[in-house]
């Protein structure tokens, strides 16, 4: 039997993959550059903060991954990115991440990060706040506001003032209805 040729296995996976320290991308390959429209020297060594439409976005994402994988090792959700160079320039987009820490005592030390465009299946509405998007997320995975609110640090009523701003935003009349708006990307 022939052996595995990890490295192009890494290179070719259908997922973006990413490999991390420290919040740095160490190494990536060509589905990630795709996803983000970047090469991959535009983006090995770069913080992952390059891939957020918000520096406010990427220090609370942060703190909830570092917890979780703290945790249990590993962390996912779906979350806005932006793409980083090319015609899309600073276009935000659905993303789903799903990382491993490599070692869970120290999450941010190394870890393996794969990420899937949810854009043919889910657009992003202008005009949302990063907060809007944090709590849309949680919202698409059926958690409530006080479980919404204990994820982002912030009380059960502020996360019904985001809701109901989303909820005129899609033009919603329900939660349900803004969910499925918000899948429906529309």
């Amino acid at each position: 039997m022939e052996d595995i040729d990890y490295r192009l296995a890494f290179d070719l996976a259908p997922v973006g993959l990413a490999l991390s320290r420290q919040r740095t991308i160490v190494d990536c390959n060509q589905a990630l550059c795709e996803i983000f429209g970047a090469s991959r020297e535009r983006l090995v060594g770069q913080s992952f903060l390059i891939l957020y439409p918000s520096v406010g976005e990427y220090e609370r994402t942060g703190a909830r991954i570092a917890h979780s994988l703290g945790r249990n090792g590993t962390y996912a959700d779906d979350r806005v990115m932006k793409r980083v160079d090319g015609r899309c320039k600073g276009e935000p987009f659905w993303c789903h991440v799903t990382g491993r820490a490599l070692h869970p005592e120290a999450p941010h030390e190394a870890g393996i990060w794969s990420f899937e465009d949810l854009s043919p299946r889910r657009a992003v509405k202008a005009g949302l706040t990063g907060r809007e998007r944090e709590v849309a997320a949680f919202l698409m995975d059926g958690l409530t506001s006080k479980q919404i609110g204990r994820q982002l640090g912030i009380s059960h009523r502020t996360v019904e003032i985001y809701r109901a701003r989303l909820m005129r935003k899609y033009q919603a009349h329900s939660t349900p209805d803004l969910v499925h708006r918000l899948i429906a990307g529309g």
